[in-house]
């Protein structure tokens, strides 16, 4: 990259961000500098992880500890979207980690990917990001369905059901609710998005065809990973006995 090129970019995610701001503030929004600060935060963590990946790219053991890094901080950010970190750090770091696990088992077992450190780190990262964005969404829109209709439950638990059967309609909803933007964007792969790996694969000089196998991989990753992580979580969380507060 020149430092020409550097400063074109700069330049154009700046007005993008000032754009994005100055919308946010007319609209008086609760949080306006929220994007500006997520784009800040954004590019500063890829370019450490740009410069620690350049090093460790080759190195199953340096690849396995950065996915672990990842994982971490994505259970933990997705903890927190459902109230005390103490309290939902285990269901969700299970349920996430189940769902990376078999999916990442299937794709590498199966040959649709060779197993090497640059795959692993690639499907990976992808997987564990989109995992815990399902894991917040499937979380929060239980705590909120059960929350809003609190009277239906409190109905079947005067019937006798137990607190699993009281919410079990409630559960189905979530994980749909879930997995609605996975299998929209699943959906219109090609003909409305073109999907970052796809993007980044080709302009790496890779074959559209090729490409084009390795992101039909990684969105049945993503499905399946998305899949168990929100029915796991949400039967884990199903169970209750209280009115939840919804988080904030």
């Amino acid at each position: 990259m020149t430092v020409e090129e550097l400063l074109h970019t700069v330049a154009g995610v700046l007005a993008l961000v000032a754009i994005a701001s100055l919308t946010l503030v007319l609209a008086r929004a609760a949080d306006p500098w929220a994007p500006a600060l997520a784009i800040l935060r954004g590019a500063l963590q890829l370019a450490a992880i740009s410069l620690v990946l350049s090093g460790v790219i080759r190195s199953p053991l340096l690849i396995a500890l950065a996915l672990t890094v990842m994982f971490s901080v994505a259970a933990i950010t997705a903890a927190r979207r459902l109230g005390p970190v103490r309290a939902a750090i285990v269901p969700v770091a299970v349920t996430m980690a189940a769902g990376i696990l078999v999916s990442c088992a299937v794709v590498f077992g199966t040959g649709a990917l060779t197993l090497s450190p640059r795959y692993a780190l690639a499907i990976g990262g992808i997987v564990i990001g989109n995992a815990m964005t399902i894991a917040s969404v499937a979380g929060r829109r239980f705590h909120e369905l059960v929350d809003d209709r609190w009277e239906e439950v409190e109905g079947w638990f005067a019937l006798g059901a137990a607190p699993r059967r009281a919410t079990e309609q409630l559960v189905r909803r979530a994980v749909t609710a879930a997995l609605v933007p996975t299998v929209d964007q699943t959906k219109t792969t090609g003909l409305v998005t073109l999907p970052g790996a796809f993007v980044g694969a080709v302009f790496g000089g890779v074959s559209p065809l090729e490409a084009g196998r390795f992101q039909i991989v990684v969105l049945a990753a993503i499905m399946t990973t998305g899949s168990i992580t929100a029915v796991l979580l949400t039967r884990w969380l199903a169970p209750v006995t209280t009115r939840p507060v919804p988080a904030r």
